[in-house]
């Protein structure tokens, strides 16, 4: 099997890999993210989901490596990270009753070739309406730091979700299922590998 690499440090994205078992190293990018709001974002998701691809790309010769990057947004506006308990506080605040937008791109870049892949998908996400004490008992968790728009929908924010039209693993931050569908077209085939 040839040699994976995950341009991403994301512990989510690593969970989602190892959890169907492909075997994979990560080297983290070190490509800056510079967010330009008059580009489209589905458009500016993929630059940037490939642009990482391509800064861990240059340090190997023979590989695939796969980048990603993850947007939220709520009415037609970009929703960051929480940084601290009062931002996951006021995401979680404007995110309840509301349905928002989780776009995930992903790049896979064939560092032998430079045979690339980019796409992004679109799910939406619908939050039911939270009271005061469901949003500070997530945040006294500590779940919400470092998430984009301060929750997990694997872990315990997943509870505030009424449904989600599209696909889950997008929303946790990696569409496993469509990249295990393009490896063959790098010439790695995870089902056959699997019975090898």
């Amino acid at each position: 099997m040839r040699k994976i690499i995950l341009a991403s440090s994301s512990p989510r994205r690593k969970h989602l890999l190892e959890m169907i078992g492909l075997k994979f190293t990560v080297h983290e990018s070190k490509f800056k993210e510079v967010m330009d709001e008059k580009i489209p974002a589905d458009i500016l998701c993929k630059k940037l989901a490939y642009q990482k691809a391509k800064d861990v790309a240059k340090s190997y010769k023979d590989a695939l490596v796969i980048g990603a990057d993850t947007f939220v947004i709520l009415d037609n506006k970009y929703i960051g990270k929480a940084k601290d308990d009062k931002q996951a506080y006021e995401m979680l605040l404007k995110l309840s009753g509301k349905k928002h937008i989780v776009i995930t791109a992903f790049a896979i870049i064939d560092s032998r070739t430079g045979k690339h892949v980019t796409e992004s998908i679109k799910s939406n996400v619908y939050f039911r309406k939270l009271s005061d004490k469901e949003i500070n008992f997530y945040v006294a968790s500590a779940e919400p730091i470092g998430k984009a728009a301060g929750y997990a929908i694997q872990g315990i924010g997943g509870l505030f979700v009424d449904k989600i039209e599209g696909e889950f693993f997008t929303v946790v931050g990696l569409p496993i299922g469509r990249i295990i569908q393009l490896l063959p077209d790098f010439g790695v085939d995870f089902f056959n590998e699997k019975k090898s």
